[in-house]
């Protein structure tokens, strides 16, 4: 994960990039993809591309990049981009 942030450039910023190898928190989380397409690609236990906005331990909001069509999020992964977890964090606190 440190060699993908420094690709990314993320540096010290508010941004964290996690991994799961064992994949505990996609399981407590209910965000392992068992779509049979994946799957059928040799892809079990992959986790569904989703962002998290938590505060202090605290889960404020959820967003998750997944269609019928593309169960993984990868075509559409807008729902988890930058813009829009700003937009989604700025709501959350405006509804605070």
């Amino acid at each position: 994960m440190q060699a993908w942030a420094k690709d990314q450039k993320v540096g010290l910023s508010l941004l964290q990039l996690m991994g799961d190898p064992a994949g505990e928190l996609t399981k407590a989380l209910d965000m392992e993809l068992n779509h049979p397409g994946p799957q059928g690609k040799g892809l079990f236990g992959r986790c569904k591309r989703h962002a998290i906005y938590a505060v202090n331990g605290e889960i404020k909001a959820i967003q998750i990049a997944e269609k019928e069509d593309d169960p993984a999020g990868d075509e559409f992964p807008e729902a988890t981009l930058a813009d829009t977890m700003l937009e989604v964090i700025e709501k959350v606190k405006n509804s605070s």
